[in-house]
């Protein structure tokens, strides 16, 4: 299968990459099927050849995920960016349990909060609900005594 993805070059500390074709399996930074373009990301310069990578996408090549994000900011061609993420580890998968824990105990106690409040709520117009009756009340009886 063939990735379109980046292959450094460059000097030390100041890293310059440039887009290649290759095989998937084979190392990036090895020959190249085709140069497509270079990548400075100090400067954010982007050098590609539209035309020819969406050539090799339809020919059914894939992207690495910088490259597909890098191309849709660019507007070389168009989609939803991709996340990159880490591989999964133990450490980072128990991290990532640990997160959806959090965050569904906070979303839990956002709801028994907003319950509370609501029967607080309730409460209260009850409590003002039947002042209102009580006081009709009061004038009724008042009426019926004046008459």
């Amino acid at each position: 299968m063939l990735t379109i993805r980046l292959s450094r070059v460059g000097k030390k500390n100041r890293p310059t990459y440039r887009i290649v074709i290759s095989e998937k399996a084979k190392d990036p930074y090895g020959r190249a099927l085709e140069i497509l373009g270079s990548y400075d990301p100090h400067n954010k310069n982007l050098k590609v050849d539209g035309d020819r990578v969406r050539y090799w996408i339809e020919k059914g090549s894939q992207m690495s995920t910088t490259i597909n994000n890098l191309f849709i900011d660019n507007k070389i061609i168009e989609g939803e960016k991709k996340k990159a993420t880490k591989t999964a580890t133990k450490k980072n998968i128990a991290k990532q349990k640990a997160a959806e824990k959090d965050k569904k105990a906070k979303e839990e106690a956002k709801k028994e909060e907003e319950s509370k409040e609501e029967k607080k709520e309730d409460v209260k117009e009850e409590a003002e609900k039947k002042e209102n009756n009580e006081a009709e009340e009061v004038k009724n009886e008042e009426k019926t005594a004046e008459k």
